[in-house]
């Protein structure tokens, strides 16, 4: 079985953060969340794995290289526009060819790993072989993951057939849902999809959509199974998402303090304190990550509070908040709630009189109280 990771949007609705940097490299607890889904597939036994890469392939390519710091082999695959996820397996489908394969949105986190999920289809695929054909396939075409929510309106929707439980319909943000049952994003195909992905024609926003290959599949008699999400699911293209799934892995952390911390320092709780980091004459509570070479003086680091490698936090407060590499935060009584991309820097100025003194990007986003 192979894996394929979609890691081509653009991730407008994380802007300014993404217009220079991939979304799926924004990273949840110090590692980027495109790691996340490669680990899952590993874990899974997957071993041979496609990222489609679009505008920021070359960060991505750069990031995760051939792959063998996981144990698996990586291939890249280009997507010049963003034409939909049917299109990402039809332009997929060399290195497809007759395999079995997990597709997975890079910027999904999942609580819940793969293994189970590919297990599952494989142990239907094994009872299926013993069962006569009578003309027709007995095993499942594809798998999809579901999740229940509870507003299904916004989702593309799976309606089951409570006496087979099987998948009859899929609907896109439907109106009058048929279940609460909303498509997460990781599906299992076999070689039909490629079938499907080429007799589809695209929607009306112009793209090749996976809702569409999939009830073609069904229309045309194949068997399609679901498994409903354990656990909690997140979709981490917005910033408070995002910030509520890093609290959800920061409540995993097992403590670990391998920096430099000095005697009037104190770190509480779950903290990680990675080796190069400085903690002086502060105080740090956890669940918190300190990332390599990161100095914190004279300041408060609270719980949920994810710090890149090489920042500076200097006389200031911060909690519940994600901030990359290199930033700079000096002499803020208390920054909450936030996403700083790589090198920002927030900092009082001293003049006078004063006032607040902006410089922002596209798609910036203040908020003052």
């Amino acid at each position: 079985m192979k894996g394929l990771i979609l890691s081509g949007g653009a991730g407008t609705r994380l802007r300014p953060i993404t217009h220079t940097s991939a979304k799926q490299l924004v990273p949840i607890a110090n590692k980027p969340i495109l790691f996340y889904g490669i680990e899952a597939m590993r874990d899974a036994g997957i071993k041979d794995i496609g990222i489609v890469v679009g505008d920021t392939r070359s960060e991505i390519m750069a990031a995760v290289g051939d792959g063998s710091q996981w144990d698996v082999d990586v291939t890249y695959i280009a997507q010049d526009a963003p034409l939909g996820l049917a299109h990402c397996v039809l332009i997929a489908s060399d290195f497809l060819g007759d395999d079995d394969f997990v597709m997975y949105l890079g910027d999904n986190m999942l609580q819940q790993g793969l293994a189970e999920f590919v297990e599952s289809f494989e142990a239907d695929r094994r009872a299926a072989a013993g069962l006569p054909l009578d003309g027709a396939r007995r095993d499942a075409a594809a798998q999809i993951l579901l999740a229940r929510v509870d507003d299904p309106r916004s989702f593309g929707v799976a309606e089951i057939d409570t006496a087979t439980g099987e998948v009859t319909r899929l609907v896109e943000k439907p109106k009058e849902p048929p279940s609460d049952l909303a498509l997460v994003g990781v599906y299992l195909f076999d070689h039909l999809i490629l079938d499907a992905v080429r007799a589809i024609e695209p929607s009306g926003r112009g793209e090749l959509e996976i809702t569409d290959a999939i009830q073609w599949l069904i229309d045309e008699g194949h068997r399609v199974r679901h498994e409903v999400l354990r656990g909690w699911w997140i979709d981490t293209g917005k910033k408070d998402p995002l910030l509520e799934c890093n609290r959800l892995v920061l409540d995993t952390l097992e403590r670990r303090v391998d920096g430099e911390v000095d005697e009037a320092s104190v770190v509480e709780g779950r903290v990680v304190v990675e080796a190069g980091a400085q903690i002086v004459r502060s105080r740090v509570r956890g669940p918190a990550i300190i990332g390599a070479g990161t100095r914190i003086v004279n300041s408060y680091v609270g719980p949920y509070s994810s710090v890149s490698p090489g920042c500076e936090i200097l006389d200031s407060e911060l909690d519940h908040s994600v901030v990359l590499d290199g930033s700079r935060i000096s002499g803020i009584p208390r920054l909450s709630d936030s996403l700083l991309g790589r090198h920002a820097a927030v900092e009082r100025s001293g003049h006078k009189p004063a006032a607040t003194r902006l410089m922002l990007g596209d798609h910036s986003v203040v908020e003052l109280e």
